[in-house]
């Protein structure tokens, strides 16, 4: 005799506005409601209804792949967004557009922030943290930005980032000095004191209670004064000057490595490129991406492996890989984003030469 695996059944309610969405769900009734065929496989498709709402939904409303014409597209780009692939390259042995793997890695980005939103530590942080600007630019030199990455001194688990517009400073000629100006008349000046608030964020979300902290960083002038601005941390913080050996004996060697990491595994942010981001909100998106794979599917150590970063920060206890991180979708109903994070999942990350950027406003896509 052998056992057959029982029919699959629904965890949840898929609507946002039902109480056995984020409730318990033991008392939630759900039927049958037929099914429906589709060119993808698998091809035979369950629906079902809720009892309490009357909401109708399918087996495929709870794969990361809803709503997506390609399917079998997502798993592959995921690895090759993280393979220094730009996105011509990725599209053409796909024989897929530019615009499809665009919006596939816009929805990776999304999991993969709700993934890492699951799983990071939300108590007091446990090891001394490492902190530095990974600077780049979008839709042109003239804008450059900085993102703030926040890394853990030991387990060099990546906590986390937040990003500043900058001013192009550095030596120009007088024709570039004249086309900052033109671009700031017609666009606005970015913040001078993004910096100092965009640290002070991060640092927030990933220390939101109150404790004792070891911070390294390098001697940037506004490092201090985002520290003032969050009385429920008592930092110790530690200055390296940037122009101290890159070895591993430099305390911010974590955020050296991750650094050269970023550059080495992403085609928007080589020094010379043609796959430079358009929007920073699509650079930030790739990131979510490179996050999710240097904390849980990448080794430690190639040659010693020493598990992941995930797992010596203790967050898991074993290694992932993107088919295990995409086996089912995320809600960010049920996992709640910081706010300033909630910016990237909706896409709001503006872009002075882009005003009109598209946001993710679907109300029942991923």
């Amino acid at each position: 005799m052998t056992d057959t695996p029982a029919p699959w059944a629904p965890p949840f309610c898929p609507n946002p506005r039902c109480p056995f969405h984020c409730g318990p769900t033991l008392s939630w009734r759900w039927v049958r409601a037929g099914s429906f065929r589709r060119l993808a496989a698998p091809q035979r498709i369950q629906r079902f209804r809720c009892d309490h709402c009357g909401r109708y939904f399918s087996t495929q409303t709870f794969a990361s792949t809803y709503w997506l014409k390609r399917p079998e597209l997502l798993e592959g780009i995921a690895r090759q967004l993280v393979q220094c692939s730009a996105f011509r390259q990725i599209a053409a042995p796909h024989h897929a557009s530019p615009q499809t793997i665009a919006r596939h890695a816009a929805r990776l980005a999304r999991h993969c922030q709700l993934f890492h939103e699951w799983l990071r530590p939300k108590g007091p942080v446990a090891e001394p943290l490492v902190l530095d600007g990974f600077q780049s630019f979008e839709y042109s030199q003239f804008h450059p930005t900085l993102f703030h990455v926040l890394v853990g001194q030991h387990s060099h688990f990546f906590h986390g980032f937040t990003d500043s517009e900058l001013r192009r400073s550095g030596s120009m000629t007088k024709e570039q000095k004249r086309r900052r100006a033109l671009l700031e008349r017609r666009l606005g000046r970015p913040d001078p004191r993004s910096i100092q608030r965009e640290v002070a964020r991060v640092l927030a979300i990933v220390a939101r209670e109150p404790q004792a902290l070891v911070l390294h960083t390098d001697e940037h002038a506004d490092y201090p004064r985002a520290l003032e601005a969050l009385p429920h941390l008592e930092v110790t913080h530690r200055t390296i000057s940037s122009r101290a050996a890159r070895t591993t004996r430099n305390p911010l060697f974590p955020i050296n490595l991750l650094d050269l990491l970023i550059r080495h595994c992403s085609a928007n942010h080589k020094r010379e490129t043609i796959a430079f981001p358009k929007r920073r909100q699509c650079a930030a998106e790739r990131l979510w991406v490179f996050l999710a794979w240097r904390n849980y599917v990448k080794w430690f150590s190639e040659r010693k492996h020493a598990g992941t970063p995930a797992m010596r920060a203790g967050v898991c206890t074993h290694r992932w890989s993107f088919r295990r991180i995409l086996k089912e979708r995320l809600f960010p109903t049920r996992i709640q984003l910081p706010e300033r994070w909630a910016e990237y999942y909706g896409r709001r990350i503006p872009t002075r030469g882009i005003p009109k950027g598209r946001l993710h406003t679907l109300t029942y896509a991923a």
